[in-house]
């Protein structure tokens, strides 16, 4: 799966780069050539962007399924040879629809992105929505472009491409690898019938054992669809188990085993980095958000609190 996500999010921010290096070419040196190929190029980045989510967080890649994406493209261009004029709709509907599509898709919250590590929390989702608002960024700029010569004030043109242009494109690739983290607050869990309990009981029973017994949680690497396989249920019905019967998403149900697993290593006299890669987290300002979502203070405070003198 790492690989996968490496030569996606590469391509992603490559089609970005090579996009902005195609707006300065016209923009800035006038090179008519690119002008023709500036809409194909552009509209190659929501469907990669599309792609690249489903791809790396919520199914596998499918070549034969995700080829419809080149549609666009391949319509775009027959635009440039037989009907430049329609281009001020194909090019920024594209960015739109995709930006959208982005957005629904990311409204299950962060339990709705299975093939993410539950390492990483809800950073992937915010992540998604950044290059998703990126996306309809890059639509509105080219609606204002379309009404500046509406109202003859094409001098606006190169300012409005540049600044919108090198704004979104930005966006894409400083969000594709961003660190920084926030948190969001448990669903609240909806009415339920007693076989739904009963199935959420069998649910985190088995759960429970996989990670008491089997410290499963400690698989830096573990993603809710792992989890549904283990457990040989259907990844929305664990998840919908963890929320009904904790409150909390798959992630911070996960995370707190880990954090009460790195207690015990610390209390054991292990460094803090130590403990924390031990205890399935891999980067140090997840685990210090986690630590005092769980803990209710810092790991330093806790440390000097809980070890013996």
């Amino acid at each position: 799966m790492a690989r996968r996500k490496s030569w996606l999010f590469l391509s992603l921010l490559a089609a970005s780069a090579w996009q902005g290096l195609v707006i300065s070419l016209v923009q800035h040196y006038g090179v008519e050539t690119f002008r023709w190929i500036a809409p194909v190029t552009a509209v190659i980045i929501p469907p990669l962007a599309w792609v690249t989510f489903r791809a790396t967080a919520v199914r596998a890649f499918d070549p034969a399924h995700d080829a419809l994406h080149l549609l666009p493209v391949g319509f775009t261009v027959f635009c440039v040879v037989f009907a430049p004029v329609a281009l001020d709709i194909v090019v920024p509907g594209v960015f739109l629809i995709y930006g959208l599509a982005i957005l629904m898709a990311l409204g299950a919250g962060s339990d709705g992105l299975p093939m993410m590590r539950l390492e990483t929390g809800d950073l992937p989702r915010r992540i998604w929505a950044g290059i998703a608002l990126a996306l309809i960024l890059s639509a509105f700029s080219d609606g204002l472009i379309a009404m500046t010569q509406m109202m003859d004030a094409g001098w606006l043109r190169p300012w409005i491409i540049s600044v919108f242009s090198s704004l979104s494109l930005g966006i894409i690739g400083m969000l594709s690898l961003s660190q920084s983290l926030t948190t969001d607050a448990p669903e609240s869990a909806p009415d339920i019938s007693p076989q739904d309990v009963q199935r959420d009981s069998d649910v985190m029973a088995r759960l429970k054992h996989l990670m008491t017994s089997e410290q499963l949680f400690l698989d830096p690497d573990l993603t809710l669809v792992r989890l549904s396989k283990r457990l040989r249920v259907p990844a929305k019905q664990v998840s919908a188990a963890i929320n009904r019967a904790t409150g909390q998403n798959v992630s911070r149900y996960v995370n707190e085993f880990r954090i009460r697993y790195a207690c015990d290593r610390l209390k054991a006299d292990e460094p803090v980095t130590l403990a924390m890669l031990n205890s399935g987290f891999n980067t140090k300002s997840n685990f210090n958000r986690e630590f005092l979502r769980v803990m209710g203070c810092a790991p330093s405070v806790w440390i000097s609190e809980n070890r013996p003198p």
